[in-house]
């Protein structure tokens, strides 16, 4: 069963669904799509954020939305106002999105840390392509002793997690483009 937080339908970014999120996104994406085309004054963001929620809790009739899909139905509505320009340079913003790192463990299975990091990397590509910027990890932890075959945190399971940890704080700094980058955070 899906729940709905707020009335706000659940969004769709990659293989991941986010719920319970805010607009601080939407904010932003338009903010860049006006600074891409040199609109630093551009007074409607608020209005159009507003329209894009009220959408979101009255309008939409779907329970999983693909972000893609609300960008390309927030595209319509800049041209429809007259701010063509604005529409042309807006691209997917995503919500933070949260991971568990024990499915990835769990999808690769016992002893095979090579296809966990292939099957990670995977992933925070697709979310990148998908307008991904903020990306919390959890569950490092129970994920290494999946990976480890082992019932409790043992020092092997430790290494391990030191490990994904590391793999986590320098990926986002060898994976990035001009303008969006990836960060991501780690739970403790």
């Amino acid at each position: 069963m899906i729940c709905l937080v707020g009335n706000l339908p659940v969004l769709q970014v990659g293989r991941h669904q986010v719920v319970g999120y805010d607009t601080a996104w939407i904010d932003e994406a338009l903010s860049r799509a006006a600074d891409r085309c040199n609109r630093h004054d551009f007074p409607f963001i608020d209005d159009i954020r507003d329209g894009v929620l009220h959408y979101l809790e009255h309008r939409c009739s779907l329970r999983v939305l693909p972000l893609g899909d609300l960008f390309l139905r927030m595209e319509s509505m800049l041209q429809k106002i007259g701010c063509d320009a604005i529409a042309t340079h807006l691209h997917p913003v995503a919500p933070p999105v949260t991971i568990s790192l024990a499915r990835f463990a769990r999808e690769a299975g016992n002893g095979f840390e090579l296809v966990f990091f292939c099957l990670l990397t995977e992933d925070l590509h697709d979310l990148a392509d998908h307008g991904a910027e903020l990306v919390r990890f959890k569950d490092i932890d129970e994920s290494a002793m999946i990976l480890r075959g082992k019932k409790t945190i043992t020092k092997d399971c430790k290494k391990l997690a030191a490990e994904i940890r590391d793999f986590v704080r320098t990926f986002h700094t060898d994976h990035g483009t001009p303008d969006r980058h990836l960060f991501l955070t780690l739970d403790p």
